[in-house]
């Protein structure tokens, strides 16, 4: 039976609502201690790259843990670590010369955030100061993490606490590209936006842009316009100015290239990865840095002024580094283009012409829905539904994991549902998917009062 709130002592996410218990997982799905299967649509917070349960990954966490589970980075580096290290900057972005690895994705990014404050201090830029990040973004939950991201419900109580950041807006086509306008010139007005926010600050005092490559679970799988990202990087770099991508969720394979930025012709001075890395197996996340920017800093104070317990932790490091090897073997990324094109062609055969769907979109295997009243005027649901709830708890109870979240358009309207399965999905399972969605979405909207 699933836990009642009034019977847990965990301080569970949601304080009324009773779980399920998982006790298994296979491949695709886990498993309750009903017995019951959940197809996982969504890889959990897309993390799930390999599934469930891979044999592989488990036989390296077993092979970790009897040689060596934990050593303290302060004392010693160890074998796990310096492989998946070795491997990541062989395969990363032209220039990346380091990894950092932390626990997760907000550790990550709030890692990329001193390490760019530190980066100006060793070069003899201590005034810079400032960062800019976009609307309707999400990066993490630690303080520094939060005050970047631009989810307006996650930061409004704990404003108080967070350092001043400026945003602007981010890249959402659908809803704010004008109808005479191309993709193209969207673009370029959104960098001149841009341009004029580094202007305001003073350029010589802004430390860095931080951006998701491609959006993730605020605004729902979200895509740059052509040309958008790369006038990003041409005024980043006229001022100095460091390029922190986040691909937390978008990245390590889930939208068909390696790295999301590779297929913007885009590198980082900074690139924030974490979930698929590690693929749930252990925790753990990753900085990956330029070389000029580990450089200065072994040319200054010789150290990076941060670190956390378990940094580089042998077991997380091991699984990841055996999540990566199976993707690289089995060919998995070239998997979530056909695959991701496959799921596009579903996605627009149930939903293209669907009444309450305005928006098919994403890349790969990371893709969304946006739900709307009516496709013509854009118009969104009453937020008082909360319509991604509903559509939730009728997948659930369709045995369907998605991922939906509301405030898409401003942190308080509108709904959308963030998809992204493990890259080993087959034909019928992306069936199975789309159909029960399908069933969900059109349950919860018959039982919405209008």
């Amino acid at each position: 039976m699933p836990i009642a709130p009034h019977t847990t002592h965990i301080l569970h996410r949601q304080m009324h609502h009773a779980l399920p218990v998982a006790v298994a997982g296979e491949g695709l799905y886990l498993i309750d201690a009903q017995g019951r299967r959940y197809l996982d649509a969504s890889g959990g917070a897309a993390v799930s790259c390999l599934g469930h349960g891979h044999a592989e990954v488990r036989a390296a966490m077993h092979a970790q843990l009897d040689q060596l589970a934990y050593a303290h980075t302060s004392f010693f580096t160890t074998e796990a670590a310096e492989q998946l290290a070795e491997m990541l900057v062989r395969d990363a972005p032209a220039g990346t010369s380091h990894a950092y690895f932390v626990s997760g994705g907000s550790e990550a990014v709030e890692a990329a955030l001193k390490l760019a404050r530190q980066y100006f201090v060793e070069i003899g830029q201590p005034q810079r100061r400032h960062f800019i990040a976009r609307r309707q973004s999400y990066h993490g939950n630690t303080l520094g993490a939060l005050a970047v991201g631009g989810n307006a419900w996650r930061r409004a109580q704990f404003a108080p606490l967070l350092v001043d950041v400026t945003h602007v807006a981010p890249c959402y086509a659908y809803r704010d590209r004008l109808p005479d306008e191309s993709d193209v010139a969207y673009g370029q007005r959104l960098v001149a936006e841009l341009a004029a926010a580094i202007d305001a600050l003073g350029g010589q005092n802004v430390i860095a842009f931080v951006a998701e490559t491609v959006g993730g679970a605020t605004q729902g799988a979200s895509t740059p316009v052509p040309g958008y990202l790369r006038g990003v990087r041409e005024l980043c770099s006229r001022h100095g100015i460091l390029l922190i991508l986040d691909e937390v969720m978008c990245g390590m394979g889930r939208c068909g290239t390696l790295h999301a930025c590779t297929a913007e012709g885009v590198v980082p001075d900074l690139l924030v990865v974490a979930k698929g890395l590690g693929g749930g197996y252990q925790p753990i996340g990753a900085v990956l840095a330029q070389a000029h920017v580990v450089q200065a800093l072994a040319a200054g104070s010789g150290a990076f002024q941060h670190g956390h317990t378990y940094l580089g932790h042998a077991m997380a490091c091991a699984a990841a580094l055996a999540v990566q090897q199976v993707i690289r073997r089995d060919g998995l990324v070239e998997r979530v283009q056909r695959q991701g094109e496959g799921l596009r062609q579903r996605l627009q055969a149930a939903f293209g012409e669907h009444p309450h769907v305005g928006d098919i979109r994403g890349r790969g295997l990371f893709q969304a829905i946006e739900l709307v009243q009516d496709r013509a005027g854009k118009t969104p649901f009453d937020p008082a539904l909360k319509l991604h709830a509903r559509i939730k708890a009728r997948a659930m109870a369709e045995g369907l994991m998605v991922y939906p979240m509301g405030g898409t358009i401003d942190g308080r309207q509108g709904d959308h549902v963030l998809l992204a399965p493990p890259f080993i999905v087959d034909d019928d399972a992306l069936d199975q998917i789309v159909r029960r969605l399908a069933l969900a979405v059109d349950a919860a909207l018959a039982e919405a009062p209008r």
